[in-house]
């Protein structure tokens, strides 16, 4: 079983690698449970990649180095994110990355559990995990874990994180056993590629159906045949 660690952490040290590596430590171990043997660990370090990633959208394709970061994150059995907060939001580093991971491969994150989290300098930023990070991992069809997780500067070392910190990593190893199965064996159902506004009735058609006057149509059709407006 493997376990990706996405880490949008600019400096080093960073707090931000700080919180991936433990929310890492918590699910590894979790996840393969009653095994002695925690899930094998990958961590991605954008911060590595940023030229890599820049360069995606301009030649149109990722370079080799960016390239085996997607196939990791692709393979994964459960994600970790983590950005620090610019702007209170996500910095572009780490959007960027999943956008050029999304145009690669539109399906890589399909299905896949992910634990959110982010560090910021103060809590008033703690909302940005429900604004900003789950609804574009959702929107990537991923299986967001209830339990995100936001770190403040004045939180390290200060009561609440640890346990954040185990509750997360924990809903996030139950997802992860569940989705690989009992043999270890993926169960994750491939979702269909069909967008339900791929098809979409242009608006003239529309008002042509209700008989609108000046615009132009057939008539929509009922279980036994065309329908035509009375009156």
């Amino acid at each position: 079983m493997k376990l990706v660690v996405v880490s949008a952490g600019l400096s080093v040290p960073s707090s931000t690698r700080l919180l991936a590596d433990r929310l890492a430590a918590v699910a590894a171990p979790a996840a393969t449970a009653p095994e002695p043997a925690p899930a094998d660990v990958r961590v991605v370090e954008l911060r590595d990649l940023a030229v890599e990633i820049a360069h995606t959208f301009t030649n149109g394709f990722p370079a080799p180095a960016l390239a085996d970061a997607f196939a990791e994150v692709a393979a994964a059995d459960g994600l970790i994110v983590v950005t620090p907060v610019f702007s209170a939001s996500y910095s572009g580093l780490f959007k960027s990355f999943f956008d050029a991971l999304s145009v690669t491969d539109e399906d890589a994150l399909t299905g896949k559990p992910v634990l959110i989290a982010a560090t910021g300098g103060t809590a008033r930023h703690s909302l940005v995990l429900e604004y900003a990070l789950r609804p574009l991992f959702a929107y990537l069809k991923g299986v967001v874990v209830p339990t995100g997780v936001y770190a403040a500067s004045e939180d390290w070392g200060a009561e609440g994180l640890d346990a954040r910190i185990e509750r997360a990593g924990t809903e996030l190893a139950a997802l992860m056993a569940g989705a690989a199965g009992p043999a270890g064996s993926s169960t994750r159902r491939p979702q269909p590629k069909r967008d339900s506004f791929d098809e979409v009735t242009p608006f003239a058609q529309r008002l042509a159906s209700l008989g609108v006057p000046g615009t132009v149509g057939p008539p929509p059709a009922g279980p036994h045949g065309p329908l035509h407006r009375i009156g």
